[in-house]
C-alpha cells in the first residue's frame, strides 16, 4: 500500500456564467491552456451531463469526437489535466472524481491538483465509518472526507475546517456541486497556484491553477485564491471564506523555474520575469568565460536570456525540441522509462555550437539522466559545456505535487549524499554527467531571482525541512509509491 499518492502533478479550472451562458467551448479552451500541467489524460464535469473523460490531450479528443463534446452543454463546470507519473491507465485516474450520488444533495465532483499523504487521510475515512479505503487515491479519499462531512449536516467551511488536519501535503482544488455550485479552495500553506478571473463576455467567473487559463480564453486575472481560502460561486454571485490561516505560506519555487507557464501571474509575479531575472541572478554567481548561451528547451530560454543580457555573452538557439514528433511536444519531466525517448527528440543546430565553449542553461537537475544526453551526445562537438543550473540541488524528496516522491532517484544526493557543500556538489555532478562545469543556484539566488523571500516559498526538497507540513512524511522508494 502506498501511503502517498504520487499522482496528482495536474491542472484544474473552473467556470460559472451568472448569465446562463454555455461554458463548455471556454471550458476546452482553459484546459488546452493548461496542458503543460498534465498530458496524460483529461476530464470536464458539466453540470446536468455525466462526466467526460479521456486520456491523451485535450485537442486531440475535441478533434476526434467533436460531434459528442459539442453536445455538452451548461453554465457552469469544472475541467482537470492529468500529469501521469506511474505507468497505470491514464483514464483509470482521469478527473473529475464523482463523489456520491449526482442527484444527492452533499454530492460533488472534485478536481484536484497536488498531493495528500494517505495515512492521515485513511485514517480519517475510518473515524467518519467508511470501510477499508486502500487502492483508492488522495483525491478520492478527499472527497470522501468532504462529503462524509457535508451530509452530517457541516457547512463547506466547517467541513474544510474538520478535515483540514488530515491533510497532509498540498491541494488547490475546484468542485461542482449536485446543485450547481463552483468551489475553489487551496491549502493554507499555498504549495499550488489558483487563481480567479473574470470573463466580461459570458458574465463568468473562473477559477484556474494558472492566469495563462485565463489569457486563453479572454478573461481578466483577479486575484489569486488566498491560501487556505474558500471561493463559493452560485447565482448569486461569489462568496469567499477561509478554513485555515498560516503566517507562513510555502509556494513552490518549482512553479517559477519550470513547471507553470511563463505568461502566467503567480502571487503578483511574472513567471518569464521570474525565470529571467535568475539568469541575471547565475551571471553574477557564476561569470563563465565562454563563446555563447543555450538553453535547454524550453523553460530555460528565459533564464538563458538573462544570464546572455547580464554577461554580455551572445544568446544562440542551438538546441531545438522537434515539435513534429509526437513526444516532441512532451515535457521531459515525468517518469524516467520515457525521458530518455523524448530527450532523443531533441535536435542540435551544428554550425552554432561546434568548436564553441558554452554556457548551458537549464532549469534543474533532478535525476541527470537527460542532462547527461544532452551534454554528453547532442554537444558532444562543443568545445567545453558549462551548464549552470536556475534551481538549487535537488537533495529530498517532494511531497508536495512535484514528481520526485523518492530519495534514491536524486542525483545531487546519490553523488553527494545530504552535503550542503555547492562547490562539492557542482565539481560530483559535472563528472557524472561530463560537463566542463557545473553550477548551481543557491536558496539566496532562487529567492531573489523569483522576488519571494526565503520564509515565503517551499525548501523541502533543497534542506530536507519539511516543518511546513503537517507532520513528516515517511520516505519511500518508487516501487513502494506505485503499489
Amino acid at each position: 500500500m502506498s501511503l502517498i499518492s504520487p499522482r496528482e502533478k495536474c491542472g484544474v479550472i473552473g467556470i460559472f456564467s451568472l448569465n446562463d451562458h454555455n461554458i463548455v467551448p471556454l471550458l476546452i479552451s482553459g484546459l488546452e491552456a493548461l496542458q503543460h500541467r498534465g498530458q496524460e489524460s483529461w476530464g470536464i464535469g458539466v453540470h446536468g451531463h455525466a462526466t467526460f473523460k479521456r486520456d491523451g490531450v485535450v485537442s486531440r479528443s475535441a478533434e476526434l469526437e467533436y460531434d459528442e463534446i459539442s453536445k455538452i452543454e451548461g453554465s457552469v463546470g469544472i475541467g482537470h489535466v492529468r500529469y501521469s507519473t506511474t505507468a497505470k491507465s491514464a483514464v483509470g485516474y482521469a478527473q473529475p472524481i464523482d463523489v456520491g450520488g449526482l442527484t444527492e444533495n452533499h454530492s460533488f465532483r472534485i478536481a484536484h491538483n497536488g498531493t495528500l499523504e494517505r495515512e492521515g487521510l485513511v485514517e480519517n475515512i475510518r473515524d467518519l465509518g467508511f470501510s477499508s479505503p486502500y487502492g483508492v487515491t488522495d483525491t478520492e479519499l478527499m472527497g470522501m472526507g468532504l462529503y462524509k462531512l457535508l451530509k452530517s449536516g457541516k457547512s463547506l467551511a466547517e467541513a474544510f475546517e474538520k478535515l483540514n488536519p488530515y491533510l497532509n501535503g498540498s491541494f488547490s482544488i475546484v468542485l461542482l456541486t449536485s446543485k450547481g455550485d463552483l468551489i475553489g479552495a487551496r491549502d493554507e500553506r499555498g504549495f499550488r497556484p489558483l487563481c480567479l478571473g473574470w470573463h466580461a463576455e459570458t458574465s463568468s467567473y473562473v477559477i484556474a491553477s494558472e492566469s495563462c487559463a485565463l489569457e486563453a480564453i479572454g478573461a481578466k486575472l483577479l486575484r489569486d485564491v488566498e491560501p487556505g481560502e474558500i471561493m463559493k460561486i452560485d447565482k448569486d454571485g461569489l462568496e469567499s471564506f477561509y478554513f485555515a490561516h498560516q503566517e507562513r505560506h510555502a509556494h513552490c519555487p518549482f512553479e517559477y523555474t519550470y513547471f507553470a507557464h511563463p505568461t502566467s501571474q503567480i502571487e503578483g509575479i511574472n513567471v518569464y520575469s521570474s525565470r529571467k531575472n535568475i539568469g541575471r541572478v547565475l551571471a553574477e554567481k557564476y561569470p563563465i568565460e565562454a563563446d555563447i548561451v543555450v538553453p535547454v528547451p524550453d523553460s530555460a530560454r528565459p533564464a538563458a536570456l538573462g544570464y546572455s543580457e547580464k554577461s554580455g555573452i551572445p544568446f544562440e538557439e542551438g538546441l531545438l525540441k522537434d515539435r513534429y514528433k509526437r513526444k516532441g511536444s512532451w515535457r521531459s519531466f515525468i517518469e524516467p522509462e520515457k525521458r530518455e525517448a523524448i530527450v532523443s527528440n531533441i535536435s542540435t543546430i551544428k554550425n552554432v555550437i561546434e568548436g564553441k565553449r558554452i554556457v548551458l542553461i537549464d532549469d534543474s537537475v533532478v535525476r541527470g539522466t537527460s542532462s547527461k544526453i544532452i551534454v554528453g551526445n547532442k554537444l558532444r562537438n562543443a568545445k567545453k559545456v558549462s551548464l549552470l543550473l536556475t534551481f538549487p540541488p535537488i537533495i529530498y524528496p517532494c511531497y508536495m505535487g512535484i514528481d520526485f516522491p523518492t530519495q534514491e532517484e536524486l542525483l545531487a544526493y546519490k553523488v553527494c549524499g545530504t552535503s550542503t557543500n555547492i562547490e562539492e556538489i557542482n565539481k560530483k555532478v559535472a563528472e557524472h554527467i561530463g560537463a566542463s562545469f557545473v553550477g548551481y543556484n543557491d536558496v539566496d539566488g532562487l529567492s531573489k531571482g523569483i522576488g519571494l523571500p526565503k520564509n515565503q516559498i517551499c525548501l523541502s526538497c533543497i534542506t530536507g525541512d519539511y516543518s511546513c507540513l503537517k507532520f513528516k512524511p515517511k520516505f519511500r522508494s518508487r516501487e513502494e509509491m506505485k503499489e
